[in-house]
């Protein structure tokens, strides 16, 4: 898949590393950068005569006036780049958030989610509820502090003969294809002809190889640990730049190892994570 649309989700408060790194991002790939700064408010509260707090009424005029300078000041930084761009403000509610952050990932090939944003939590998982499990949109997430490479050099795809697995694997191959080397990654790997195969990890191995990515399979036993833990492992072992990795929606969190694997990774790794469902 090209990437010629990124949707870069910024904070209001607190952005300027975030968007460094999506127009970092955009320019290796020559892609148009949708900066859409955010700010979610709480629900309205209520005086002792049912009437809206005036002190909600200030509050929420002070993050609409603080979005307004964010997103002036992004337009200002970009507006001395060589980018195509264009800046969009959203100002929202946690009830809806999840439908206005889905409406504009229709529009765009990859999210960006950078370590500011990610570290909000309320507003991570709005992203991920809308951006990603309401439409067919990728999200390339860094809880870290370093820059996401976009053409990474190592690359983690974790593999489990699963569809979003191999959405995943489809949707990063711009990414992929850059690649110095892509250890497709199976952890516990049963050999079945309706899962794996005979030879598991052969057949995305062949998949990609076609399409020119230097492919390396890796299978591994868990030892009694966590898949993430293994996996979140193996990345590091390798040098990867970036994991890339199905993800599962919140009923089949409860349900699956992988699904398990998704939420903590979400949570947890500090690597470049690349994410499809």
């Amino acid at each position: 898949m090209a990437i010629t649309t990124v949707l870069g989700i910024l904070r209001s408060s607190k952005f300027e590393r975030d968007l460094k790194g999506a127009a970092g991002f955009c320019a290796t790939y020559g892609a148009h950068l949708t900066a859409l700064a955010v700010s979610i408010g709480a629900a309205p509260s209520l005086s002792q005569y049912d009437a809206i707090s005036t002190i909600w009424l200030d509050e929420r005029q002070r993050e609409i006036d603080e979005l307004a300078t964010t997103t002036a000041k992004i337009k200002e930084t970009l507006s001395g780049s060589d980018l195509s761009f264009e800046v969009q403000d959203l100002y929202t509610e946690f009830a809806w958030a999840d439908e206005d952050f889905a409406e504009r990932a229709l529009y765009a090939d990859i999210v960006l989610l950078g370590s500011d944003a990610a570290g909000d939590a309320d507003l991570r998982k709005r992203i991920f509820d809308g951006a990603l499990f309401q439409t067919p949109t990728p999200i390339l997430i860094n809880r870290g502090q370093k820059a996401i490479a976009a053409s990474p050099r190592s690359v983690v795809l974790a593999w489990d003969s699963s569809n979003e697995a191999a959405r995943a694997a489809r949707q990063s191959l711009d990414l992929l294809e850059r690649a110095e080397i892509v250890h497709v990654t199976m952890v516990d790997p049963v050999a079945r002809m309706r899962t794996n195969g005979e030879e598991p990890g052969a057949d995305i191995a062949g998949f990609l190889a076609r399409h020119g990515v230097r492919v390396q399979v890796d299978r591994l036993s868990s030892e009694g640990k966590s898949a993430d833990a293994i996996i979140t492992r193996h990345a590091v072992d390798m040098g990867a730049d970036l994991i890339v990795m199905g993800a599962y929606n919140h009923p089949r969190w409860q349900q699956s190892l992988f699904g398990g694997v998704t939420r903590r990774m979400i949570e947890e790794c500090q690597l470049p994570l690349f994410l499809a469902h």
